[in-house]
């Protein structure tokens, strides 16, 4: 495909978005950016909230994963549906009688000042380095087939890539974001579906064969039982996927902010239940992608990458399939990544300007208005130069990344939750930040030495249930003896 193809492609789609953009936030205020108003159809929220969930980091790396780790990841993926039926039934309700804007302010209402600027910071950092890598995957792509063939440096391709998310997100916020996402979900699903389509005729593979060469040639296993050091281990991968979703989705500001963008408690469980079923089926797709491009590179002799994150965007844009396909590609990553990345900057925005500026409390309509679309320009600027230090340091498939930093980064705050919910305890607050980052400090020690010390075991996901741990122990230390036990305001 040639590069003026793929950006005409990139601009046309943007134009819609754009069009889409100002009808639905013309009219906002801060708290149709933050909140959505609260009117958000609890259905339109649920198909938005697949293309936020999903990202481009899920559409190029989950395919490029199936030679490696087969069909593993559904392990985890049954985790996130049962995470998330836990997060409509305990934490919806929770954050709805407490009408917060920031589930972070949870936080300040249970334990004190510091521990709600521990949760802010903490999702602030995990926020802008997940969103950057998954922005990062769509720059990998254009640098590929646009940039590089136009011999444009890829600070110019970072600049482009974020300035668009910055320009369709700055007015509307949630209440846009719920109606630009449904388009890019809608867009993701066709493309991804169409793509599979397209490949499996050319293979002349109807559904039954498609699935029994996955099988023979040993990428369709689902379930691993059998060794309990490896990363794919089912409990493993199962227990990550629950607490991961409960932590990224449930405890993430980004994904929460749409949620409570509901018009009540019943119509935001009910967007969370039926975004986690639909999930189940779209990823399987992805993995069912994945096999048929890993199959007909092997029936058509094709030297793959290196990278598993390169083998869709290189297959999908050569001159190996109809134009087509790769046209599907193009409109699927693009939607798929951008929604990730909108939804990021506006969380992010939110958190910043509501849970670490305060600005809300002590600032008139107008000066939040001001300050909001100030901070909205610093992150989308911080935001691209992350996207460039990544590009410096990538040295592995993008998915694993993300996962990560988020065992890392989100584990804290997990812990702190966890804790505020199942106990009454009052804690010395001062002391909080302390716990949250020795927390992971000991997890790392104890990942980077694992096989050492405990017979060739090896981290996966799990480490975000450690750091959990760990931060559960840190404040059960902190307990204060001397205050009485309290109950806070959301349970009275």
């Amino acid at each position: 495909m040639s590069p003026i193809l793929i950006l005409t492609i990139i601009l046309l789609y943007f134009a819609l978005l754009f069009g889409v953009s100002y009808y639905t936030g013309r009219k906002t205020d801060n708290e149709g950016f933050f909140s959505g108003n609260r009117k958000s159809p609890w259905y339109i929220v649920a198909f938005s909230t697949i293309g936020a969930a999903i990202s481009g980091v899920t559409f190029v790396s989950v395919p490029g994963m199936v030679a490696t780790s087969s069909f593993s990841y559904m392990q985890m993926v049954l985790g996130f549906a049962v995470g998330q039926l836990l997060i409509a039934f305990v934490l919806i309700p929770l954050f709805y009688r407490m009408n917060l804007t920031s589930i972070y302010q949870y936080l300040e209402d249970r334990f004190g000042l510091s521990t709600y600027k521990t949760g802010a910071w903490f999702f602030f950092i995990s926020k802008m380095l997940g969103a950057s890598i998954r922005l990062f995957v769509v720059c990998i792509v254009l640098q590929l087939v646009v940039f590089k063939p136009l011999q444009l440096p890829f600070i110019i391709n970072v600049l482009f890539t974020v300035g668009l998310v910055w320009l369709y997100t700055f007015k509307g916020g949630v209440k846009t974001l719920i109606w630009t996402d449904s388009l890019k979900t809608f867009c993701l699903i066709v493309s991804v579906g169409l793509c599979i389509y397209y490949i499996a005729t050319d293979l002349g593979l109807s559904l039954s064969d498609l699935t029994a060469k996955t099988q023979n040639s040993g990428m369709g296993k689902m379930f691993f039982f059998d060794d309990i050091n490896d990363p794919r281990f089912f409990l493993k991968q199962f227990l990550a996927g629950v607490f991961t979703v409960i932590a990224t989705t449930g405890l993430d500001q980004d994904m929460m902010q749409r949620t409570l963008s509901c018009k009540n408690t019943k119509d935001a469980q009910k967007n969370m239940i039926t975004g986690g079923i639909l999930q189940l089926f779209i990823v399987f797709l992805f993995l069912m992608l994945g096999s048929l491009l890993y199959l007909f590179a092997f029936q058509n002799s094709i030297s793959l990458p290196d990278k598993g994150d390169e083998m869709f965007p290189y297959l999908a844009t050569g001159d190996f399939f109809p134009i087509v396909v790769g046209v599907l590609f193009i409109i699927g990553l693009v939607a798929a990544a951008y929604a990730a990345a909108g939804s990021a900057l506006t969380a992010l925005t939110t958190s910043f300007t509501v849970d670490i500026l305060e600005s809300p409390k002590y600032k008139s309509e107008s000066e939040v208005a001001t300050i909001r679309k100030r901070v909205h320009i610093g992150m989308a600027i911080i935001m691209g130069v992350v996207i460039f230090i990544i590009n410096i340091l990538n040295k592995e498939s993008v998915i694993n990344t993300v996962y990560m930093l988020a065992s890392y980064t989100y584990g804290p705050i997990l812990g702190l939750f966890a804790f505020g919910i199942f106990s009454k305890k009052k804690v010395k607050d001062k002391y909080v930040p302390v716990v949250a980052l020795v927390s992971p400090i000991i997890c790392f020690v104890l990942d980077v030495n694992s096989q050492e010390w405990f017979n060739g075991y090896q981290f996966s996901h799990e480490r975000l249930l450690f750091n959990a741990l760990f931060t559960v122990v840190g404040l059960i230390m902190l307990i204060d003896r001397n205050e009485k036990v309290i109950t806070p305001k959301f349970i009275s």
